[in-house]
């Protein structure tokens, strides 16, 4: 089974429709770290990608990928838009030219898109950040690439450690941005951006079950 170029663009419609259905949860764990914003900025970002695909001429997932960084980058103002951003366009390089995905092409594009953002952001496990739920992805999608087989079953594994790495954010100090402000007052609050991550995996992967 693939994954069709129409199928990939409206992952991007069903994440942004996550992202809508969650803002109002986000914004207020921001709020109890930061400036209450996560939830709206997010929001702003995959939106702008919805108006960008219904707009595009692109004929190949690389190509919208492009496309889709440019928009989100456009739309937020906050440090959130180069990171992921870099993250559309790594991924765009992996994915050039291919009009129709297998799990190796999806495993390849999210692993390119993580690095990006550790490379563009330098945060690590552990610092209360997106890279908590991010980076337990990329390990596991590593690790489990090497096989000649790459099946479904790859991302419930890379999704049970999302989870447990969004979690794990409750109980740490905030090391980076506004946040580490707070010092030991960061304990006790899930990450906002550990969380709108776990959300974007999590529909990808009960997208996945639907369509391949």
């Amino acid at each position: 089974m693939v994954m069709t170029f129409e199928q990939f663009k409206q992952l991007f419609v069903e994440i942004a429709d996550r992202i809508e259905q969650v803002k109002d949860e986000l914004s207020e764990l921001d709020r109890q770290l930061g400036d209450g914003d996560h939830g709206v900025t997010m929001s702003i970002g995959w939106q702008a990608i919805v108006d960008k695909i219904r707009q595009s001429e692109a004929s190949d997932c690389g190509t919208l990928l492009k496309e889709i960084a440019m928009a989100f980058l456009n739309a937020v103002g906050s440090s959130v838009g180069p990171l992921y951003a870099t993250a559309f366009l790594r991924g765009s390089a992996a994915l050039q030219g291919k009009t129709e995905l297998t799990h190796r092409d999806l495993v390849s594009f999210w692993e390119a898109a993580i690095q990006g953002i550790q490379e563009r952001g330098k945060a690590k496990i552990g610092d209360k950040t997106m890279m908590d739920t991010w980076l337990p992805v990329l390990g596991v999608l590593k690790t489990q690439s090497e096989k000649d087989e790459i099946g479904k079953d790859i991302y419930d594994k890379a999704l049970a450690e999302a989870e447990n790495g969004m979690n794990a954010t409750a109980s740490l100090v905030s090391q980076l941005g506004r946040s580490s402000r707070l010092g030991d007052r960061s304990v006790g609050h899930m990450d906002p951006g550990a969380v709108s991550a776990y959300y974007i995996f999590q529909t990808f992967v009960q997208y996945v079950r639907k369509v391949m």
